[in-house]
């Protein structure tokens, strides 16, 4: 049960990232006025509930599993983050990324053992 919150918390912090970087995408200069168009948008908020929801969970994830657990598979969140880059966004990624995100894999399933 608890890799499913530490899955859930993962994929929260994931999806606020993502609603980030759409608040952002269009901005090419940044000024006050955009800074504020920005941070009022509801991609912006909708990213900063699903932070705070993510770090609510996190706390109950804490109280459950050893840090030098928990941790560790944050970085799953890096790999996700990634291959939304690249399905979403239509970001360059280089083979030696995959093979970075694949190391990542390998240590977490080392970790999680």
């Amino acid at each position: 049960m608890i890799y499913i919150l530490l899955l859930i918390n993962i994929l929260l912090l994931v999806s606020g990232q993502l609603l980030w970087k759409v608040a952002v995408s269009n901005v090419s200069a940044w000024n006050v006025q955009t800074a504020l168009h920005v941070i009022f948008s509801p991609y912006f908020i909708g990213g900063g509930l699903l932070y705070v929801a993510a770090t609510g969970l996190w706390i109950v994830i804490l109280s459950k599993m050893p840090l030098s657990v928990a941790y560790p598979f944050q970085s799953v969140c890096y790999i996700l983050g990634m291959a939304a880059a690249f399905f979403l966004f239509k970001e360059v990624v280089t083979p030696t990324q995959w093979i970075g995100a694949a190391v990542l894999i390998l240590g977490v399933f080392l970790i999680a053992k």
